[in-house]
């Protein structure tokens, strides 16, 4: 599924500019806030970690978060007692999360890099997370394998992203409707208001794992909570959708041991 490289470059270009932008209308202002949660929840609907237990216990552990946008989930990974190291490709989301390491004083490495290309060694981290960052906005067949590189054995592989339903079934502006919009095989990579989108099919994304070396554990779909209201930004699905079909999902997987 990877690009050539000028392809790679181009897409990481658009998403950096966009992301800009995304930062400065929306993620700038929002991110102390986000920085300072006691909780943490995952998506559009902020469903409680503390209800899924995907991450497990991250106390002490080697974390890497890729495509971290202003890093809110490694302040609240460092507070837990993990050691996380956030990386993007988009200085003026990082700009935010240093100002936040700067107010809050939580510090973890921030680095600016390609997920499909980290400067980390082999079997660095116990874990590796997204949320909707490269897991979503980076070509699976770079970044999967690269998260599999850095994996210690028995480490973990935990990233969330996009249901491919709300994706067949979301226009270019606003959000799922009832009705299929786009064939599945065109749903692959999406040229959309806040850059290049990914999505693969469950077979692809399968695929993708194995062929990196990891185990499947799981996959959870997530749906809007009861009294859930829809997110004032980032407008992929009404929660009254949400609650009838999964708007977004979350895989897990792990290196084996031996």
């Amino acid at each position: 599924m990877a690009g050539d490289e000028g392809d790679e470059r181009l897409d990481a270009a658009v998403n950096r500019a966009a992301w800009s932008d995304v930062n400065a209308e929306y993620c700038a202002r929002h991110a102390e806030a986000a920085w300072q949660s006691e909780e943490f929840g995952w998506g559009i609907f902020g469903i409680p970690e503390r209800d899924l237990g995907v991450l497990g216990q991250v106390a002490g552990r080697d974390v890497v978060e890729l495509g971290c946008g202003t890093a809110y989930l490694s302040a609240w990974l460092a507070r837990q007692g993990a050691r996380p190291a956030a990386v993007d490709i988009t200085h003026a989301q990082l700009q935010t999360a240093r100002r936040c390491q700067g107010q809050l004083g939580i510090r973890f490495p921030l680095i600016e890099a390609d997920a499909g290309r980290l400067p980390f060694a082999d079997a660095t981290f116990d874990l590796a997370v997204s949320e909707c960052g490269a897991s979503l906005y980076c070509d699976p067949g770079r970044w999967i394998p690269e998260a599999g590189r850095l994996l210690r054995p028995g480490g973990r592989l935990v990233f969330h992203t996009l249901s491919v339903l709300v994706t067949l079934c979301r226009p270019a502006n606003g959000p799922a409707g009832r009705t299929l919009l786009r064939a599945q095989h065109d749903a692959a990579r999406i040229e959309g208001r806040r850059g290049v989108e990914f999505h693969p099919g469950p077979g692809e994304w399968i695929r993708q794992l194995r062929a990196a070396g990891l185990v499947i554990d799981e996959m959870r779909e997530l749906y809007a909570p009861p009294g859930a209201t829809d997110h004032p930004y980032y407008q992929l699905a009404t929660a009254h959708w949400s609650q009838d079909w999964p708007v977004e999902e979350i895989w897990i997987a792990h290196r084996p041991a031996t």
